[in-house]
């Protein structure tokens, strides 16, 4: 049985803080849920972190890890059993930040293919606090990072919304050319793919991660490093403000 992605039912539900489980399975490290809104590891950004309560009281979640079975990592003495029901929330700061990071993240790259001859990511890790990525080839100089803070702020200021939508390959790469999307470092049986938009086509780019719903909520990005990883690779580090318009989780709205 797999473990139902709740966070994947549209670019709102990562907004969502709350939700009910049922135990399935309970692997040495921890417990596997039949529904979860804990964001596992992957895709470069780091798991969610928060509190599942159970029949025995309220039992820190810390780490989460999978792919289908999402295991939510406990501390050994949890007690929970198969057929338990549990309430999980999730630490909406932790989340929150991620999710403007990782969207940030898109646009940023985005943004630097179209500025420097069709540049590649070819890697991000997304953090609380800061947040990093890796492009392929290119060698930046302080004029081509401000011009490329700059050109992202601007950009920022516009609103443009954050659609999520499941599309084919063909579809994505009529849209968008397959180096900019990646689509090429995709396994070729996978042919449907959840896709993130920024705008009309500002940006599209397959993803299973958590977003924000427009990019004011991002804040004024900064770049505060560029470390060089060899072979025409360099490694940009951003942090952002918080934003004017930072929302809450539906969990609070009254």
């Amino acid at each position: 049985m797999t473990t139902e992605k709740l966070y994947l039912n549209g670019i709102e539900s990562a907004y969502e803080t709350k939700f009910s489980a049922k135990v399935i399975e309970t692997p040495e490290e921890g417990v596997i849920l039949d529904r979860t809104l804990f964001y596992p590891l992957g895709g470069g950004q780091n798991w969610d972190e928060g509190i599942l309560t159970g029949p025995n009281g309220d039992i820190n979640v810390l780490e989460v890890r999978g792919r289908n079975d999402i295991i939510h990592k406990l501390n050994p003495e949890h007690q929970l059993e198969v057929g338990d029901e549990v309430s999980g929330e999730i630490d909406w700061e932790r989340r929150y930040a991620h999710m403007r990071m990782h969207t940030a993240q898109h646009l940023v790259s985005g943004i630097a293919y179209e500025l420097f001859n069709g540049v590649r990511t070819v890697g991000n890790q997304i953090h609380t606090t800061h947040s990093r990525i890796d492009f392929n080839p290119v060698s930046f100089d302080d004029d081509m990072l401000k011009l490329l803070t700059e050109k992202t702020n601007e950009t920022i200021k516009m609103k443009h919304e954050v659609t999520d939508l499941t599309l084919t390959r063909l579809e994505i790469n009529s849209i968008m050319p397959p180096e900019r999307t990646n689509m090429d470092l995709i396994p070729s049986f996978i042919n449907e793919l959840r896709i993130v938009k920024i705008g009309e086509e500002l940006d599209l780019c397959p993803c299973a991660g958590t977003h924000i719903s427009n990019i004011s909520e991002i804040g004024e990005l900064s770049i505060i490093g560029k470390k060089s990883k060899g072979k025409g690779t360099q490694r940009i580090t951003y942090e952002l403000s918080l934003p004017i318009d930072k929302r809450i989780p539906k969990s609070q709205i009254i």
